[in-house]
């Protein structure tokens, strides 16, 4: 690391869970982060300011009015734009250090593995069931550990699944072959918190942290829930499905 680095990472350094080693692992660490909405905007600042050294973002979407609350990556002006071009301009000027991928694109079925492949670990912070599978069943096929976080009025949730490692549950172990009905509730409708987004998404950041840089124990297999009513977080640990038809 140059001189700058040493003196800008000089927090995590002192840090005996972290030293030097820690914060060089976060510096060779390849992160793609899906979705660059509520998680994803507390997520990209905290991993940028981390130092990890290759971010990927993926998002399709352009800035609206309404994301604004719970979205402080951007600004009123910036309705209409890109979400991950201005998420890559901000982690540009945030930290020169970090090299970062845009990718201006909605992720399926079909560019799943090309977007994902070469990552040390995946953060999904979309907004329905289809793409999380679609991300999570893509993970286990190449091998990545996979972070998902979600948040929707009060109720926060973050896991890290290692499916592609035996006896360890997927993400779909976890919710089967749950889909986004025609008439389900959105945020739109059932509404969100916008510091319980932020919450959310700067605990994903830490568990994102920790499993980089190997701090023990290892969060894997277990769903971490918030409730931002009551203020309490409870953790649930998640078997392994054997008949999972993606990691079974």
């Amino acid at each position: 690391m140059t001189d700058e680095e040493l003196d800008r990472y000089a927090r995590h350094i002192v840090l005996r869970q972290v030293g030097g080693a820690g914060q060089q692992r976060l510096k060779a660490a390849r992160i793609a982060v899906v979705g660059a909405g509520g998680i994803g905007s507390a997520v990209i600042p905290a991993l940028a300011g981390a130092g990890v050294g290759r971010l990927t973002i993926v998002d399709g979407d352009t800035v609206e009015l309404s994301n604004l609350q719970r979205q402080p990556l951007y600004r009123s002006d910036q309705v209409g734009e890109g979400k991950s071009v201005i998420a890559g301009k901000f982690v540009n000027a945030l930290n020169p250090f970090v090299d970062v991928v845009v990718i201006s694109c909605r992720i399926d079925a079909d560019n799943a593995t090309e977007l994902l492949a070469g990552h040390d670990l995946i953060l999904d912070g979309t907004d329905n069931f289809a793409t999380r599978l679609i991300v999570s069943d893509t993970a286990v096929r190449l091998g990545i550990p996979l972070l998902s976080a979600a948040a929707a009025q009060f109720q926060g949730q973050v896991g890290l699944f290692r499916g592609h490692v035996a006896g360890a549950p997927c993400y779909r172990c976890f919710v089967g072959d749950a889909f986004d009905a025609d008439d389900c509730d959105t945020c739109a409708e059932q509404g969100v918190l916008g510091a319980l987004v932020g919450t959310v998404g700067q605990y994903a950041a830490l568990v994102a942290i920790r499993a980089i840089v190997g701090i023990e124990p290892d969060a894997a297999g277990k769903l971490f829930l918030f409730d931002g009513a009551a203020l309490e977080w409870r953790t649930m640990r998640l078997p392994a499905d054997p008949e999972c038809k993606a990691c079974g």
